[in-house]
């Protein structure tokens, strides 16, 4: 069992299904592996009262500088990235897991800015890009000449702005709603796509404009969403992968992203001023 004094301390912002399964994680595990509940967050605090104690809940998000966490765990909505991720890089590390919001210029620039100003790290989860390091280490060495990702969710999956879903009915298959740069596509999806933006983010020297995105509605796809993602490199060398995570319908999280959320988080340990895939 890890000694609680050298714990890293947690702060959850968010209480969707995810931070949800996160703050049970760190309730019942988090001793073990050395991680406690500094406080959560959530828009609506009533929310909480049955689940969290009470001296947890910070009933103003603002008022996060006044508790003592080394990681802050976003996992509610970009807006929050937008508003408080410099803010929080100045007092602990931050953990996105909306990093869509990022697909704007002058946010991410600001965001690294602050990382490296103030020694933390910005935190990207690899969810479901499969392959993340691998696409880095091309990034890194300038052999990554394209990334493309597809995305193939049942539509009741998919949280779109702008009115591209308004209607659709059983039965009705395979229907390709966008394709485009990523950085087109996440003002659009920004809570569907993270998996795009971390690959985006990965390969830094493609970026948000560089690297190619594609959302599907299919009624077949019941049971999981599936995510495939293809780099290519000189000379004809070239990768693709097919992930397929069993979900509910309606969920906007597939299943094993779930635990992979959780792997990212017991990476968060440090790593200076930089932004860094876990």
């Amino acid at each position: 069992m890890a000694d609680r004094a050298s714990s890293l301390k947690i702060g959850i912002v968010g209480y969707g299904h995810l931070g949800q399964f996160l703050i049970e994680k760190i309730q019942k595990e988090g001793p073990e592996v050395g991680l406690q509940l500094a406080y959560v967050w959530n828009r609506n605090p009533e929310k909480l009262k049955d689940s969290v104690p009470k001296d947890l809940i910070l009933n103003d998000i603002s008022d996060f500088t006044h508790r003592d966490a080394n990681v802050i765990v976003e996992v509610c909505h970009p807006q929050i990235v937008k508003d408080f991720g410099a803010k929080f890089l100045s007092h602990a590390h931050f953990l996105v897991g909306s990093p869509s919001a990022l697909s704007e210029p002058q946010l991410e620039q600001e965001l690294r800015t602050a990382a490296k100003h103030h020694g933390r790290t910005l935190y990207i989860p690899s969810g479901a890009l499969w392959g993340g390091q691998d696409i880095q280490r091309m990034n890194d060495n300038g052999t990554l000449k394209a990334l493309s990702i597809r995305m193939s969710k049942h539509p009741s999956c998919f949280r779109l702005t702008g009115g591209l879903l308004t209607d659709w009915t059983e039965g009705e298959g395979r229907c390709v709603l966008f394709h485009g740069s990523v950085a087109e596509l996440c003002p659009i999806a920004p809570n569907n796509v993270n998996t795009m933006a971390a690959a985006a983010i990965t390969a830094s020297k493609l970026g948000f404009h560089g690297v190619t995105g594609e959302i599907v509605s299919d009624t077949a796809l019941a049971d999981y969403h599936i995510v495939e993602v293809e780099a290519t490199g000189p000379d004809g060398f070239t990768v693709k992968t097919v992930r397929k995570n069993p979900s509910k319908l309606g969920a906007v999280t597939g299943n094993a992203t779930y635990n992979s959320f959780w792997s990212s988080l017991l990476v968060c340990r440090g790593h200076g001023g930089t932004v860094y895939l876990c």
